[in-house]
């Protein structure tokens, strides 16, 4: 363990530790993040937003972000054979390293993988209180990493005086699950403890259509905390942390389909962490927050049992930001960034300053412009701009749209990697930021007293210098246009059964006029959820993604039904259910990899 991590998790264990001592008394004030900078509304936000919460994540049976992220219209979910395999998300036919991921505020995008991107595989939904998924160009709220849209992850916090919660799991495949977690609150401050652990010896990463019979493990291990003080004066310091340790079995590549059965393993250590302070003055007219963040991913593969390479790569960022709500009408969001981003032996940074101005000019109307600068100890400086505004002409009615401007600079791994084998003798140092511009616009509607709800957005998006591996070294030679519909309702029929909807049409393609890969046309979900009573719930879950182009062949369109439910058996212990894949669909998400047939889990949950 690093000495910033040692200095870092004794930093928070010390916040996060202080409540015990206080007497309990629950308080109303708790912590509320939004990826827009400005907390507001669902109503009000001009941009494309989806969000879905802790409850409805239970209800829902989602036992992994990947799960939940997968039923937002516009989101594309790529895993390389399941139960640990690598996670990746696309928004709106944009790259996964092009989605920029936060937890509590405080980018985790690996530094040291090729593209930045972020694995998903190991976040599970137990910690999770909160997830938004906003779509399109974000660098000017985020910055580098965000130019194809944000993953922001809020971890869960304690919102009562004392309370003590477990559950166990087992399943097909010999996987078996379980956490515990304790939450303390009071007038003085609040504190959250959490731990949950996987094992599962898997099914085979590489298809076993194709020969391969070599089952590949996963084990993960996950502690979660954080910690809250009210302070005088109506200030609090807020701190969190979260860290994974896991191994995964997987396998190697092969000729046929670019994967095959082999004998190696992988190790990955993630951390991330931050201390917040915030500070509102002016009776409340000027909130101040000064976040210090910092996150880590340490990856160890092997061979036969011998190691074979490693990569490090970590993230400290210092950010301030004032929030002034000059009136009813006018709200301004203005801060300052640095991050430095190492990877191995190097490192590089970003200096940043942003600015968020949103007005609402008549009562059913908001608008917002924001302007960021980002100099970058490399590619100097660089501009970016965003407008949005939404317009409600009726209670029961919604249009919205954006655009914006977007940019990521190349990663430490881009600018120094070459192939030793090739023509090539050093890394590309000559490459250039990818760039882009975006917009959305969309409406929706609710009817029948606002028992349902429709909406529809249409967007586009064109990035220019994708970079890409060709002859050796990383390049700047594609441009990618992307351009679709997304389609997402629901509607209660009664208060015991409802129904939800989402479709995904993204046309994207290269600038040669090919397809993008891992990005399918047509994609959707529909989802019956069914409460009868209040011990009582279950919902039936379709999954549908169409053809998609890869690297290797063609993933054939597949569709998969699951179903979930769960029932209470008392006050305190709860009895759920999930049994994925009904009628054993053969289906691939990534060609060459394989995915689990009809599989099922049991589990009890104990809240005290």
């Amino acid at each position: 363990m690093s000495i910033r991590k040692n200095v870092l998790f004794a930093c928070l264990t010390i916040i996060g530790l202080l409540p015990l001592s206080f007497a309990n008394a629950a308080p109303d004030d708790v912590f509320i993040f939004s990826g827009t900078r400005l907390p507001t509304a669902l109503s009000e936000v001009g941009s494309s937003v989806s969000t879905i919460t802790a409850e409805q994540i239970k209800q829902k049976g989602y036992r992994t972000a990947l799960d939940v992220v997968e039923e937002f219209a516009g989101v594309t979910v790529n895993q390389n054979g399941g139960f640990g395999g690598v996670g990746s998300v696309r928004i709106r036919g944009a790259l996964s390293e092009q989605t920029l991921v936060l937890i509590d505020g405080v980018p985790v995008n690996d530094p040291s993988s090729p593209g930045g991107g972020f694995d998903f595989a190991r976040i599970d939904t137990s910690n999770i209180a909160k997830i938004e998924v906003l779509k399109g160009n974000q660098s000017t709220l985020w910055g580098s990493d965000a130019i194809g849209g944000v993953v922001s992850i809020t971890t869960k916090i304690a919102t009562s005086p004392k309370a003590i919660k477990a559950y166990v799991e087992a399943g097909s495949f010999s996987t078996y699950k379980g956490g515990s977690e304790i939450s303390l609150s009071n007038d003085l401050g609040s504190f959250r403890g959490a731990f949950s652990g996987m094992t599962t010896n898997g099914i085979s990463k590489a298809e076993s259509g194709d020969g391969n019979a070599e089952r590949d493990g996963f084990d993960s291990k996950t502690f979660s905390g954080n910690g809250l003080i009210y302070l005088p004066a109506s200030a609090k310091i807020t701190s969190a942390i979260l860290y994974n340790d896991s191994m995964l079995e997987y396998d190697g590549w092969g000729a046929q389909t670019g994967v095959s059965d082999a004998d190696v393993t992988s190790e990955t250590e993630e951390l991330s962490g931050h201390i917040t302070l915030s500070l509102p003055l002016f009776k409340g007219r000027l909130e101040n927050t000064f976040l210090t963040g910092y996150s880590e991913t340490e990856r160890n593969y092997f061979t036969s049992g011998s190691k074979t390479y490693d990569y490090f790569g970590d993230r400290l960022l210092f950010r301030y930001q004032g929030t002034l709500n000059a009136n009813e009408t006018n709200r301004i969001a203005f801060g300052a960034e640095h991050e430095k981003t190492t990877s191995g032996r190097d490192e590089n940074s970003i200096d940043s300053l942003f600015i968020l101005y949103e007005i609402k000019p008549m009562k059913n109307a908001t608008i917002s412009a924001a302007v960021r600068v980002d100099d970058h100890s490399v590619f100097g400086s660089e501009t970016t701009s965003r407008f949005s505004a939404v317009y409600r002409p009726h209670n029961d009615w919604k249009i919205h749209g954006s655009w914006a401007e977007g940019f990521k600079a190349p990663t430490i791994f881009q600018l120094s990697y070459y192939f030793p084998y090739s023509s090539k003798v050093s890394g590309n140092q000559d490459l250039n930021p990818e760039t882009s511009k975006s917009f959305d616009v969309g409406v929706e509607r609710a009817f029948l007293k606002s028992r349902g709800i429709i909406g529809v957005t249409y967007f586009r998006q064109n990035t220019k210098n994708q970079i890409d591996y060709i002859d050796g070294w990383y390049e700047n030679v594609n441009k990618v246009k992307s351009k679709g519909i997304e389609v997402a309702g629901e509607y209660r029929l009664s208060d015991a059964l409802g129904f939800e909807v989402d479709y995904s049409y993204i046309d994207a393609k290269k600038g040669d006029g090919n397809r993008q890969l891992s990005v399918p046309k047509n994609s959707g979900s529909a989802r019956l959820i069914f409460a009868p009573s209040k011990v009582l719930s279950a919902a039936i879950t379709m999954r549908h993604n169409g053809l998609e182009k890869n690297t290797y062949g063609n993933v054939k369109s597949w569709t998969r039904l699951d179903i979930n439910g769960s029932y209470k058996l008392s006050s305190k212990l709860e009895l759920y259910g999930t049994i994925e894949n009904i009628f054993d669909e053969e289906y691939q998400q990534v060609y060459g990899y394989g995915t689990p047939g009809t599989s099922a889990n049991v589990g009890l949950r104990l809240s005290m």
